[in-house]
């Protein structure tokens, strides 16, 4: 029978659908576990392709089972589970220059650097094969996992022995008496072939490709069976490490090397958007001749520090991407552009094609990603466009065909209100999307929202699933998360529910059960189960362990979201050469009323004004201040309209970061925010504290201060490694503050910390005492 397009289903079609391709992707992923795949790669994409084109089509639908939410196979019972020390998390995707000239430009705006330096990337080529994580103590090989799904692997250490190129024990010397590494198992493709002929021949299995049979081959019960087949490992990753061991990505990947291990030799460190793009095509070029299969290239930033201030968003890392070579292509019209809005607000265009086949596949819906790409690639209603499928993700709209363009097209004008609620839809800083400012008003939203409230990571309520907050909320039951406790104990509705098919006394009696037992949360739950924009629940553990418990971390919510800088303040933090100390300098600046330099050009103002500035700080100045009066405004922007040191301590939490710290204020700075959180609250009988990491360092325990102009840092990084050290770090001094961190232009603080003999360090004396 026929597949029915997806633009035709119905919601109730399209909800049977959905159920039906993830059970048959959940069918097809356990053979896959079991190296016994009963359906082809092209097949497999072919359901991925068809759920992702109803989830876009249908976004409040998407399953808490859906195949596209999964980050890696589930672990099979015939292995005992293995937690990884570190998860295994996956990369983000790019698929032209355009994607990898933006991620470029993302790391240098968030490290603040200017745009003609140089950004340092380690290039490797993306093996097909099956990600490992190998566990090594005092040098000894003692566990080794699969991926799994990202958290917790499947033991297969005597499989990975089997391995020649996964050494035993580790040679060499500088290897942490601790380390998990990580890389690609993989089937050269000279021997994957010669297997299966052999196996034709004597009538044996064979299997569809090398990632397959690697696969396969790991998860033999029996490791004799593992060591008969012809596996490779290539090391370029590692995990938990109870010590440092490199100061950069290529330092790493030699000192993997120098302890016994394979390392790609078409590794490569190189620098920008051009470097990386020769690496590409070369490797592309290249690609049939290297004797293993690889799907793409995964560029690294080669700085560790780096790396470490970059930090994650969501499952994926900042500093890293991989570029996946491009599938099968075609072309189309582009009939319209649909936008959709997800639960966090964000509003997506998606292409509306003429129905076309691309690699098998019937394609009639492709991602535009966001309104930036529609502007770079001048998408227009009625274009013919160069369609793609890759990296088995949702098709992609490549480039247009100029030369067919109807003389009539016009430029695409994104919305700036929610198509479905009507509210204004906002840009904040960097950010490419679009978000409606609805929240829980904005009934495209709502659902969302609550599906991730009662998600498995979040509240986790049993018997309360995608089906029955859709129902509840029909009946205006449940609008937000308070009213699913309040629905427990709501005898009137209880009764009506008792009445109805498929409800009764049992059930009802396990959803108040379900409901009620969820009244005592962990903290770090409560906090991801909010949905606050670029907080997953990595970070949410972070912030929870940070704070401590909930009292503290609402009051810092509430404290950060007061003390957001104004526009001014960020229009001035983002010029080009304004550092934070170049901030502080003009924050402390006494300016008189009158201009003692009114002959002077600005620049020459500026300089006066502001001692010790450099010239491309000066230079970005100037357009904002043309006259003394201008240059006393920016003085008082620099000292009053900036974030509130609360903001900047979430900000330095280590693995949070700036840009969660600001979804944290923007979350609590709206009113209907905090009058659903104080609800739900309201409602909650205990709020687990979280633990808090413990540590050995010298500052462990210990209050710091930072104060004056930090030049060997910034503010943000300065407390981010102190709490990374167990310290806790304060905005004041007083006879409780252990150290006191003075930089140029220290001022009360400086004299606070006298009065109560506090110890105050250099920054060298710092950095010295936690080296």
């Amino acid at each position: 029978m026929a597949e029915t397009p997806v633009e035709d289903l119905t919601e109730p079609q399209a909800r049977d659908e959905l159920a039906r391709l993830a059970t048959a992707m959940a069918e097809a992923d356990a053979l896959y576990a079991e190296a016994a795949p009963e359906i082809t790669d092209a097949e497999y994409d072919a359901l991925k392709a068809r759920n992702l084109a109803i989830e876009t089509r249908f976004p409040a639908m998407v399953r808490e089972d859906s195949p596209s939410l999964k980050v890696g196979a589930p672990v099979s019972a015939q292995f005992s589970e293995v937690r990884h020390g570190v998860p295994m998390l996956s990369l983000d995707n790019a698929f032209d220059e355009g994607d990898v000239a933006d991620f470029v430009a993302r790391i240098q705006r968030f490290l603040k650097l200017p745009a003609a330096d140089p950004v340092a990337f380690v290039a490797e080529p993306k093996i097909d094969g099956l990600s490992a994580n190998i566990r090594y103590e005092k040098g000894v090989l003692v566990q080794g996992a699969t991926r799994g799904d990202g958290r917790a692997g499947e033991d297969i250490t005597a499989n990975l022995k089997t391995i020649s190129d996964i050494p035993h024990r580790l040679s060499g010397t500088g290897w942490p008496d601790l380390i998990e590494v990580r890389g690609e198992v993989y089937a050269p493709n000279d021997a994957f072939a010669a297997f299966n002929a052999a196996a034709e021949a004597a009538g044996s299995r064979t299997y569809a490709n090398p990632r397959n049979f690697a696969a396969g081959s790991l998860r033999q019960i029996d490791p004799t069976v593992t060591a008969a087949r012809p596996l490779a490992f290539f090391a370029y990753a590692w995990g938990q490490v109870s010590a440092p061991f490199a100061e950069t990505q290529e330092g790493a990947l030699n000192a993997l090397k120098s302890w016994g291990f394979k390392v790609n030799p078409r590794s490569v460190r190189v620098e920008d958007t051009a470097g990386l793009m020769d690496i590409y095509r070369g490797l592309e070029t290249d690609r049939a001749g290297l004797g293993y299969d690889i799907d793409g290239v995964v560029y690294k930033v080669d700085r560790l520090d780096w790396q470490e201030r970059l930090g994650f968003v969501s499952r994926s890392p900042r500093w890293a991407i991989a570029h996946k070579f491009p599938a099968q292509q075609a072309t189309t019209v582009l009939e319209g552009i649909d936008i959709q809005v997800g639960r966090t607000g964000s509003l997506t265009p998606v292409a509306r094609l003429a129905p076309v086949t691309v690699g098998g596949v019937v394609v009639r819906n492709a991602t535009l990603h966001n309104e930036d790409e529609i502007a770079r690639k001048d998408v227009r209603l009625g274009d013919t466009v160069v369609l793609q499928r890759a990296g088995d993700v949702i098709p992609q709209i490549v480039s247009v065909v100029l030369e067919k363009r109807p003389t009539d097209a016009a430029p695409y004008v994104f919305p700036t209100h929610c198509p479905v609620c009507g509210s204004e839809a906002v840009r904040e800083g960097d950010d490419v999307r679009r978000r409606c400012t609805g929240g829980l008003i904005c009934n495209a939203q709502l659902i969302e929202r609550l599906k991730h409230f009662v998600s498995r990571r979040a509240f986790d309520i049993e018997g309360l699933g995608e089906k029955q907050l859709i129902a509840f909320h029909d009946r205006g039951w449940i609008n937000e998360p308070a009213d699913i406790f309040r629905l427990a104990r709501d005898t009137e509705k209880l009764d009506q529910l008792r009445a109805e098919d498929g409800y009764g006394e049992t059930s009802v009696r396990n959803l108040i059960a379900g409901i009620d037992a969820r009244r005592n949360i962990a903290l770090e739950r409560l906090i991801f189960a909010l949905g606050i924009r670029d907080i997953g629940d990595q970070t949410s553990l972070l912030l929870a362990r940070h704070f401590g418990d909930w009292a503290s971390f609402h009051a810092a919510g509430l404290d950060a979201a007061s003390g957001l800088p104004s526009p001014e303040w960020t229009l001035l933090a983002e010029g080009h050469g304004v550092s934070p100390r170049t901030l502080s300098v003009m924050a402390a600046a006494e300016l008189s009323p009158a201009d003692p330099w009114p002959e002077a050009p600005i620049d020459q103002k500026l300089a006066l004004a502001f001692p010790g500035i450099a010239a491309p700080a000066r230079r970005a100045l100037a357009p904002l201040a043309s006259d003394w009066a201008g240059i006393r405004e920016l003085a008082r922007i620099a000292r009053e309209d900036g974030p509130s040191m609360t903001l900047g301590e979430i900000a330095g939490i280590a693995g949070v970061g700036p840009v969660a710290a600001r979804a944290i204020a923007d979350f609590f700075h709206e009113a209907h925010n905090r009058a659903v959180v104080d609800a739900l609250i309201a409602e909650l009988a205990l709020i687990v504290d979280a633990e808090r990491p413990k540590t050995d360092s010298p500052v462990a325990g210990k209050t710091v201060v930072f104060t004056g102009s930090l030049e060997r840092f910034t503010r943000d990084e300065a407390k981010a490694r102190a709490e990374s050290l167990g310290a806790k770090v304060s905005g004041s001094v007083s006879k409780k503050t252990d150290y006191v961190v003075a930089g140029p232009g220290a001022g009360s603080k400086l004299a606070d910390a006298q009065k109560h003999g506090v110890a105050v360090l250099t920054e060298d004396e710092w950095l010295a005492l936690i080296s």
